[in-house]
Formats: structure tokens, sequence, C-alpha cells
């Protein structure tokens, strides 16, 4: 008997963010290529930041102005970006 598992689901470069909708109040609901779906509270991270660059993006306009690309939540021209892995495990 063989037994094989596929371990690729789980690999974290094959996850990718497929799709993102802002929520409100700096939360993000985001979709992965195997389904899963997370929503991220993103306030925490950006208020504990004392740099200027993360800190503009407690302005909600700002913060709102993301975009998907090549699979990754990309702000800015990659101003700011988070590793897909980290969002998909929800901690950033």
């Amino acid at each position: 008997m063989k037994i094989s598992i596929d371990y690729s689901v789980n690999d974290p470069q094959n996850i990718k963010v497929i799709s993102a909708k802002y929520i409100a109040d700096f939360a993000i609901k985001i979709c992965f290529t195997d389904g899963t779906e997370k929503q991220i509270d993103f306030e925490p991270f950006l208020s504990k930041s004392h740099h200027p660059a993360i800190r503009k993006y407690l302005d909600a306009k700002e913060f709102s102005k993301f975009e998907i690309v090549d699979g990754n939540l990309n702000w800015n021209d990659y101003d700011l970006i988070f590793p897909v892995w980290d969002l998909y495990m929800g901690k950033i």
C-alpha cells in the first residue's frame, strides 16, 4: 500500500493572495489561493510603529489604497508589504 501526501498546499511558496477587500478600521479580508480567507486587523501593527513611513498608513484613506501585485498585498509600489505567509497565518 502506498500513501502519498501532498504537502504543497501548505508550502509558503505556493500561497498567494488572490483577492483583498478593505472592511473598515484598518481591517482587510484576504482570500488565498487555497481558498483560505482571513480578516486581518492591521491597526495594532501600524499603531506600534514609530517609523513615519509606516505611521502614514494610520490615515484610513492612505491605508485603503493597497493593490495585489504578484500574489502579494502591496501599498504604494512596495512602500509597505508583508510576507504572504504571515498574512496567511494571521500574524503581522
